[in-house]
């Protein structure tokens, strides 16, 4: 039985890494995948999914209203060697999109591996997040440390001058410059260093 996997991690965990390499995994063996990446995240162009230690591959962007379901029943069609369903950055699906990834197991029975982050700056789950923690039959964290060598669960949002950011948008696409990762200590003390 194909299932939805959730692999989750607070930032710079390797979560991109970790998509690029089940792919090849996959197309090694002579199967393709097909992979997603949010349309918002352009900072190393679009339709890319890109890891901060340089790996990249070719991805569908998405959007809010964008229709998995129905993408991955075509591509299906297509081509019988399609294995696997990835997606970068899944904390920013929607609640029906979700659930159309659901669907891609059950009614064409391709796996979906999802990668993304469980909460936001602020400490509240993202919407795709939410759905994924309570949709997945399989649940993964992927581990990363804090500045004090203690596991690392949340985010910190910093501004240019290395300032905690306590409130503000939920989404603003950056990376080491905006984002730190910490331990739960630090994340309520606000601790980015």
């Amino acid at each position: 039985m194909a299932k939805l996997y959730f692999y989750y991690s607070a930032m710079n965990a390797g979560k991109s890494t970790l998509l690029l390499q089940s792919s090849y995994n996959y197309q090694e063996r002579g199967m393709e995948t097909l992979a997603f990446v949010p349309r918002i995240d352009a900072r190393y162009g679009t339709g890319k999914v890109t890891s901060r230690t340089g790996l990249s591959g070719a991805a569908v962007p998405f959007h809010d209203r964008f229709d998995f379901f129905s993408h991955v029943a075509k591509a299906r069609k297509k081509n019988r060697k399609l294995r696997c369903v990835l997606i970068d950055e899944a904390q920013f699906l929607k609640k029906e999109q979700v659930l159309q990834l659901k669907r891609v197991t059950v009614e064409l029975k391709l796996p979906v591996l999802a990668y993304g982050l469980r909460t936001d700056f602020m400490g509240e789950p993202f919407e795709g997040s939410k759905y994924l923690l309570a949709w997945a039959e399989e649940l993964s964290e992927i581990k990363t440390i804090c500045h004090c060598g203690r596991k690392a669960i949340m985010t910190l949002r910093i501004d240019g001058h290395g300032r905690v950011l306590r409130s503000g948008e939920q989404v603003q696409i950056g990376g080491n410059e905006s984002y730190v990762s910490v331990c739960s200590e630090h994340f309520l003390k606000g601790k980015p260093r």
